[in-house]
């Protein structure tokens, strides 16, 4: 691991990902670092698929970071996101151990490998709804009339990408970003990649063992605790439809259908969002999820192993 200091292991949802990273950990004396939006928040367990069971193996616990360090409703971001994910590796690499990254909220990890200081510009809500109004010609216009240097490489084709550089543009033009200093990362990656119809296959039988498990129990908890059914619709998919279904406004059969569905879509949604960091210039080692956890850890070995020679 001396060319590298971090293993990433991201993918899609019913990848694989949390116990291929748990035995990589296992074999290499690491800690396991998330990078999943939702599993941050404590009673969120079934529906964001924490699989805490996962983090056991050969007799011993697997040490993870940034699961379940928020309540519900609690605001987070991609900044945050950073600040407590160099917290982590900071305190995993002081121990001599490996960090391993591993999710699929690609915002999270791309911010890490882009190094981007704008992540901490704040939302404007004001700005963004005003800017909204605009056609999507307006604000690429609206852009080019924009001198500054932070807004040259926009992503001209994504209306919600242009608004964002606006709002970045604005907010520097009355305030100054900080200079952060962090240790430097120096990542190796890992994706994880199914064929279309097995990731349908895995997510929709991974559905029917949360509803087993309690999944609209746990949504039924968490509005009993005093969490409102609009902070639940927020995190979406699996909160969204069950908020719906306890409404009386879905049938079970139309949840399972509709939100089946919905896990699907983002399923896809992730993997374009891996495909775009490539065009970035990350560089990912796709391997075969449906491959045994056992092969795919000696390929990332093997890997690891050659890349540190």
């Amino acid at each position: 691991m001396d060319q590298h200091n971090l293993i990433i292991i991201l993918g899609a949802t019913a990848s694989g990902k949390t116990r291929l990273a748990v035995s990589i950990a296992d074999a290499l004396n690491g800690e396991i670092i998330s990078a999943d939006s939702r599993q941050i928040f404590k009673g969120m367990d079934v529906g964001t698929g924490k699989d805490l069971q996962e983090y056991h193996i050969n007799g011993k616990t697997i040490p993870y970071h940034l699961i379940d360090i928020l309540t519900p409703g609690e605001r987070y971001h991609v900044d945050a996101f950073k600040n407590d994910f160099y917290q982590a590796f900071e305190s995993i690499t002081k121990k001599n151990k490996i960090p391993i990254l591993c999710g699929g909220t690609g915002m999270y990890i791309h911010s890490l490998l882009q190094n981007q200081t704008f992540t901490a510009v704040p939302v404007n809500q004001q700005l963004r709804d005003q800017l909204n109004l605009l056609s999507k010609e307006e604000l690429i216009l609206k852009l080019q009339n924009d001198k500054s240097q932070e807004t040259g490489h926009v992503d001209l084709s994504s209306k919600k990408r242009l608004i964002r550089a606006l709002e970045i543009a604005d907010y520097l033009k009355h305030h100054t970003l900080e200079t952060v200093d962090r240790p430097e990362i120096k990542p190796i990656i890992f994706g994880l990649k199914n064929e279309v119809e097995v990731t349908r296959a895995k997510i929709l039988a991974r559905l029917n063992e949360r509803f087993n498990a309690g999944l609209i129990e746990e949504v039924a908890q968490l509005l009993k605790e005093g969490i409102s059914k609009e902070i639940l619709v927020f995190y979406g998919l699996e909160y969204k439809f069950i908020v719906n279904y306890l409404d009386g406004l879905l049938t079970f059969e139309e949840l399972k259908l509709r939100l089946g569905t919905a896990i699907c879509r983002y399923a896809k949604r992730q993997n374009t969002f891996f495909r775009k960091m490539e065009k970035d210039n990350v560089e990912i080692i796709w391997l075969d999820a449906s491959a045994s956890t056992n092969l795919l850890k000696q390929l990332i070995l093997e890997k690891v192993s050659v890349a540190s020679n």
